[in-house]
């Protein structure tokens, strides 16, 4: 339970206890409840399609630009003509412009804007252009704290893109910044860039023309749907290579664009590990989600992100993570992992997005899994269990996994190894990887290109595995508690129970060894028992049960 507490000026969000657990209360501004909510300026307006026009300076460290917004009227506004419009500070809107013809008037609230817009009748639509410019926030530690990204590549030439995941598109274009509302009908990004320099953006290519005053402009193209923080440009001295891949649903265009020096070890370092992840992640979750716009894999000068066909790419060509083994155990060692986790977002977070910031788990906790899976496919069961177990050292435990809605929150970083780790348990508590495989198909199929809340995942989970897993959930999602499973063993049985969990916690688990007959338990508070066969007293011991389940195992007396 929370207590909230509506001020004038800010969200006092208090959560004392989650099952027993102090959370540190947190305040919410209002800037944070109008970024995280579909207010009644956002409510009636459905995001169509963005076509957006930059023209960066890097001297200068700044932007101009525009972006039309072609929108579908869905809801009447009661007699309220205003739309808000999300673009942060330091950036200002110079104009608006009404379906090319009437000029808006607009005031802002820090990095809000509202638009005076004309009635409208409800399945309309029509379209405003915004036209702003000024000094762009620049990102410290990219990708984590977000911006644009003024850099130089290794021979001092300027080098340029953003990321801005959670801090929002609008830190350099206006939008409606809001995880929910995706341009059903895709985006457009033109880029006027110096002529000695190569844009890159989502998609295809539209067009390239050379100008007469030593700029050149690209245009790309995305037809499918698209989170507002994955378009994205980037700016620099680029080269291409492509190729086809047979896909599930036939030739997938793959583009790599690296920077020119980099082209030696890129044309076979790249193809092997992408060819790997789409065989891979294929099998597991389905036809890659956006054969239309294609693949793209592109050098970045940070670590990297999920930017929807134009995956940002900064691993320095190591294995591991920039060759540190995530896992500890050296199988993070024998791939790419920028490259593979980035790619899995393609399925979990740019095919199925979460409508709400809090539920970002369905993004990293499905994705953080990807790469347990791509081991497994590549590697085998062994490793990727030895894989799983091993990252599971990155869990802190130190909140929980999904915050309050509405504030444009994110939760604990558990929601990487924690996610992965329960879908982990969950999948040995199934023991049918046939079964578990087309729940991770179906997920992709049944919400294929939508925006989702934590609940219609959860529930389809449990649905087609038969099972409900409502308090599974809830026990790793939103609580820090990890579960204790009690046992004995006596007179031929063996006695078990699950503690320090939430009431009706109830994992499955199937344990099993090789020359052993398995035995399947669905532990709760309340002490059980089940008579053993041969040898099936050595299934019970804390080591085995803790490397397939994310639990803490006491045998009692």
């Amino acid at each position: 339970m929370r207590t909230i507490l509506r001020l004038t000026t800010f969200l006092l969000i208090i959560m004392p206890f989650n099952n027993g657990f102090a959370q540190s209360p947190k305040v919410f501004t209002k800037a944070d409840t109008l970024r995280g909510t579909i207010t009644p300026e956002r409510s009636w307006w459905d995001v169509q399609r963005y076509e957006l026009a930059i023209k960066p300076d890097y001297n200068d460290k700044s932007i101009s630009g525009s972006n039309q917004i072609v929108y579908k009227v869905v809801g009447a506004n009661n007699g309220k003509t205003r739309m808000q419009i999300d673009l942060q500070e330091p950036l200002i809107i110079d104009s608006i412009l009404y379906n090319g013809k009437l000029k808006l008037k607009f005031e802002h609230t820090g990095s809000v804007w509202y638009a005076h817009v004309p009635a409208q009748k409800i399945s309309a639509t029509n379209n405003v252009n915004i036209f702003y410019h000024g000094k762009v926030h620049q990102a410290k530690r990219a990708p984590w704290d977000g911006g644009f990204i003024f850099t130089a590549d290794s021979l001092g030439r300027p080098w340029m893109t953003v990321a801005c995941q959670g801090l929002g598109a609008s830190v350099w274009y206006p939008n409606k910044d809001h995880q929910s509302d995706e341009p059903n009908l895709g985006a457009s990004l033109t880029m006027t860039i110096p002529d000695t320099l190569v844009a890159v953006g989502n998609g295809r290519l539209v067009f390239k023309k050379t100008n007469n005053d030593g700029t050149a402009t690209y245009k790309y193209n995305v037809v499918n749907p698209i989170s507002n923080y994955c378009i994205i440009p980037y700016i620099g001295k680029y080269v291409n290579f492509k190729e086809k891949y047979a896909g599930e649903k036939g030739a997938l265009d793959l583009n790599y664009w690296v920077l020119d020096y980099n082209y030696p070890k890129a044309k076979t370092y790249m193809p092997d590990q992408v060819h790997k992840m789409l065989k891979s992640f294929e099998y597991w979750f389905g036809p890659y989600p956006f054969y239309e716009d294609g693949y793209q894999l592109i050098d970045a000068s940070h670590t990297g992100m999920e930017h929807q066909s134009a995956v940002s790419y900064g691993n320095w060509y190591k294995f591991g993570y920039r060759g540190r083994d995530m896992s500890g155990d050296g199988w993070g060692l024998k791939w790419d992992f920028i490259i593979i986790h980035e790619s899995g977002h393609e399925w979990f977070g740019n095919n199925i997005t979460t409508n709400d910031l809090a539920d970002m788990w369905v993004h990293e906790g499905f994705t953080n899994y990807s790469e347990t899976l791509f081991v497994d496919y590549i590697f085998g069961n062994k490793a990727g269990n030895e894989y799983n177990f091993g990252i599971r050292k990155g869990i802190r435990n130190d909140i929980p996994i999904i915050p309050p809605y509405g504030v444009n929150a994110q939760g604990s970083g558990d929601m990487y190894p924690k996610g992965g780790n329960m879908l982990h348990s969950i999948r040995h508590g199934l023991n049918n990887d046939e079964l578990f495989r087309a729940i991770l198909r179906g997920l992709n199929k049944t919400f294929y290109h939508q925006t989702v809340n934590t609940k219609q995942i959860e529930n389809y989970v449990s649905k087609q595995a038969g099972f409900n897993y409502d308090k599974v959930f809830d026990q790793y999602l939103r609580t820090i508690q990890i579960p204790t499973l009690e046992y004995y063993l006596k007179n031929g049985k063996v006695f078990y129970r699950y503690t320090n969990c939430v009431k009706g916690f109830n994992l499955p688990l199937t344990l099993t060894k090789k020359g052993t007959k398995s035995i399947k338990v669905i532990p709760t508070e309340n002490w059980q028992e089940i008579a053993l066969g041969n040898g099936q007293d050595a299934l019970f011991t804390k080591q085995a049960i803790e490397f397939m389940y994310y639990l803490n195992v006491e045998k009692v007396n």
